[in-house]
């Protein structure tokens, strides 16, 4: 049995969840809507503020998804009650965002500054020239923004320059020697 599948998703106050008859489940909170579409093996039950998601069968198909199926819901249920947040730390030299309207402007020792514009459901917050906040209420999107952001300047081994996530370890190397 899967740790993660059988454990109940309780839906807070605030939360709405709709399941229709082809397993699509549409969540509706404070902060916003989120869609996804399930597949129709896996049973979803909704039972007061409670939503089981259970397998049909012991199959290898069946016990892949039942996990996937109940983190992606709750997921969703946690993204439009609280929200989901990346913070993003610059290293090095020169190297500075600044934000002006929905356009974030790098300056990462390009001879250009490297422009990005936000997309829908994701905002930017830059609290300080080194710092970069990512939000938004879908897990995914707000991750793959924030590695579009640190693909930039991925951080290097020898002086750690470069952006990083701000629980991110980077593994600092020896540079060379001199022969004596």
């Amino acid at each position: 049995m899967s740790r993660i599948g059988k454990q109940p998703i309780t839906i807070p106050q605030g939360a709405e969840v709709k399941i229709d008859e082809k397993n699509l489940v549409t969540v509706k909170g404070p902060k916003g809507q989120l869609q996804q579409q399930i597949s129709k093996d896996i049973k979803l039950t909704i039972e007061e503020n409670t939503l089981l998601v259970e397998r049909p069968t012991n199959n290898k198909v069946h016990r892949s998804l039942h996990g996937l199926s109940r983190s992606l819901i709750n997921n969703m249920v946690e993204g439009v009650t609280k929200g989901f947040e990346k913070k993003l730390q610059i290293v090095g030299v020169g190297y500075r965002a600044a934000k002006s309207g929905n356009k974030l402007t790098l300056s990462l020792g390009y001879s250009h500054p490297v422009e990005m514009i936000d997309p829908d459901g994701i905002t930017t917050e830059v609290p300080t020239q080194t710092e970069i906040l990512v939000k938004g209420i879908d897990k995914q999107q707000v991750g793959n923004y924030a590695a579009k952001i640190r693909e930039w300047r991925e951080p290097e081994p020898y002086k750690g320059k470069g952006i990083r996530y701000s629980d991110e370890v980077v593994r600092r190397k020896e540079g060379k020697t001199g022969k004596k």
